[in-house]
């Protein structure tokens, strides 16, 4: 099958995930191209290049909306950058093989506190950042490094501590794209741009995905489909690791 449809169809079912739960883009990509055999680094450059037309587009419609959080997007948009450019570097430039493993049981992690999260409801107490920057930095570093997780870590630990959705998720969303813009030119500074064609697929199927997905968060129940896609992650993702490490 060409790459360029492969990756349209990753691209389409991370956006439908991305659409109907609002996070999770990154690490469902990632999680389908890693058990195609793509270099870790070039499947967080891709995901990364094609973030930043979504991320862009929606930050410009949060910005129009006046739903943005400034203290908590300045709290979180700083050290988010710092660490998604130290994993990008980091990723950049040491034997890709290395990382496979680390990155398969990252996103088993990821897979596991997504369906941690989908039976837990956070409680709303107010709107003002707390001590959201180790958050950030890390969110940001473990996005670079995994090829996702920005939305699923810093998003669910704001709202987890009790911070109101509405200004977190947009904030979130706002800062994700100056992190996956340092990122992208993190990884372009370190790294030839040559899987065009996986770029475009993923751009591709985001497009084509996005009505769908509106209309597929408004008939599944969101706690169903964090549990279909933590189930999802953690069962490729541990295949992958497995042939990592050649036990199969």
């Amino acid at each position: 099958m060409p790459i360029l449809l492969i990756a349209m169809m990753v691209g389409l079912v991370g956006q439908l995930v991305d659409g109907a739960l609002g996070m999770a883009y990154g690490v469902t990509c990632s999680t389908f191209l890693l058990t195609l055999g793509v270099a870790p680094a070039m499947i967080s450059y891709s995901v990364k290049v094609s973030e930043i037309f979504t991320t862009g587009i929606s930050g410009v419609s949060h910005l129009f909306h006046q739903n943005v959080n400034r203290a908590l997007f300045w709290e979180i948009a700083i050290p988010g950058v710092l660490g998604g450019v130290t994993g990008a570097y980091l990723l950049s430039n040491f034997p890709g093989e290395k990382f496979k493993p680390w990155i398969s049981v990252y996103l088993i992690l990821m897979g596991a506190y997504i369906l941690w999260r989908s039976n837990h409801k956070p409680i709303v107490v107010g709107t003002e950042p707390t001590k959201a920057v180790p958050l950030a930095a890390a969110g940001g570093f473990l996005d670079a490094v995994g090829g996702g997780g920005w939305g699923p870590i810093v998003t669910s630990t704001l709202l987890a501590k009790g911070h109101q959705p509405r200004y977190v998720i947009v904030s979130v969303n706002l800062a994700e794209f100056f992190v996956t813009l340092s990122q992208a030119i993190t990884f372009f500074i370190f790294l030839k741009l040559e899987n065009f064609k996986i770029i475009a697929g993923l751009i591709l199927g985001g497009i084509i995905a996005a009505p769908f997905a509106a209309k597929l968060c408004q008939i599944l129940p969101s706690k169903v489909l964090m549990r279909i896609v933590g189930i999802v992650l953690i069962l490729i993702s541990t295949r992958t690791l497995l042939l990592a490490l050649g036990k199969i």
